[in-house]
């Protein structure tokens, strides 16, 4: 299993050659799933995740060079305390989430008298089947 931290260390060539590399051994891991001849069937699960985690560091390199910051560590600016508390919602503001509420109410029963009743199945039995014929 690949670290984050150890592949950030390598080349942007090696991380190309290495996904790829892992590309083809999912698909081959597959192809061996499929036909059966795949003892382990969690390296298929551990060579996509070594791929995405290649393919993260590919994209933030690429995000770097092009002057972006990645999402992940870009600093956020603290919060003012005012905006830290939660304020109660406004007396407008919750009438119209009670009715959005009670309108969802009122179309899922709608939806649930709609369907038609499905006739209760009874099981014949030997007793049944004989006074029938």
């Amino acid at each position: 299993m690949l670290k984050a931290n150890d592949l950030r260390e390598r080349t942007l060539e090696d991380l190309r050659d290495l996904e790829k590399t892992l590309a083809h051994d999912i698909f081959e891991n597959r192809f061996k799933n499929f036909t059966n001849r795949l003892d382990d069937t969690s390296s298929i699960k551990k060579a996509k995740k070594d791929l995405a985690r290649v393919k993260t560091i590919l994209t933030e390199r690429r995000r770097r060079d092009q002057g972006l910051t990645p999402v992940a560590h870009a600093a956020k600016p603290a919060k003012p305390a005012t905006e830290v508390a939660s304020e109660p919602p406004t007396t407008e503001e919750a009438p119209k989430s009670k009715a959005k509420k009670a309108a969802a109410t009122v179309k899922a029963s709608a939806k649930s008298a709609e369907k038609p009743a499905a006739p209760a199945k009874t099981k014949k039995t030997a007793a049944t089947k004989k006074s029938e014929a």
